[in-house]
């Protein structure tokens, strides 16, 4: 019962709309109808500016980090010698708290299942779970958004770097996670299978790089192949 309730709170933590709720609180608007239309820290710099943009995702990927401490100390509390309930892995549970923060960011109970992509606050389990992997696929992330301004070819880089960092950080640790590998192939290839829109944009030319927009303007139409923003990060 205790096992269920931690899993529920990490849903509950990362359906929390960080972005709805600044928006709201900052200008009193429903970001739901300004810049992209996207709850996420990429349309708060549109809406609001970069400083608030960032406040953003550094609460997205806390509460992608929480969820794995959260879980880490359930697992610290089994005692000794005792199987782990379905008998898993612990990393199996610390990995299920950090995929279903990233899961209530996107599908978020509290804005009738919708969200962001999930991005930030994966980093933010991703940072616990392997640190320095995680470093190092944020430093391709910064290296390409800062040369293209770009969120998406930025964090599909990333998501495409991640899986080798892991695999090379992971096999010279002298307690090598499989698990963590097998999931990072698996979590990446979700974050890039929900980038497909934005892939097809890159590969028109149609995908531009991360201004300052209009907050007034509500969102565009989703069809239309030019909103270079839905759905990031």
């Amino acid at each position: 019962m205790l096992l269920i309730l931690c899993l529920l709170c990490c849903y509950l933590l990362g359906a929390i709309p960080t972005s709805f709720l600044l928006a709201k609180q900052v200008k009193g608007i429903d970001l739901r109808q300004h810049g992209s239309g996207n709850l996420g820290a990429t349309n708060i710099v549109r809406t609001l500016g970069v400083g608030w943009g960032i406040l953003v995702l550094l609460l997205d990927m806390a509460k992608g980090a929480a969820s794995v401490l959260l879980m880490s100390w359930l697992v610290s509390q089994w005692p000794p010698g005792q199987p782990t309930p379905l008998h898993l892995p612990p990393d199996v549970w610390r990995i299920l708290a950090g995929f279903l923060a990233a899961f209530g960011h996107t599908f978020s109970l509290f804005m009738d299942f919708h969200g962001g992509k999930g991005v930030a606050t994966t980093a933010g389990a991703y940072f616990i779970l392997a640190p320095f992997p995680t470093l190092s696929a944020l430093v391709i992330f910064a290296g390409v958004f800062a040369i293209t301004r770009i969120v998406s070819l930025a964090s599909l880089c990333a998501a495409a770097v991640l899986p080798a960092a892991v695999a090379y950080f992971e096999y010279h640790s002298p307690q090598f996670s499989k698990t963590i590998f097998v999931f990072t192939l698996l979590i990446c290839g979700w974050v890039i299978h929900r980038h497909r829109a934005n892939i097809q944009r890159l590969q028109d030319g149609t995908e531009k790089p991360l201004t300052t927009g209009d907050p007034g303007k509500k969102p565009p139409d989703p069809k239309d192949s030019g909103d270079s923003s839905r759905g990031q990060a």
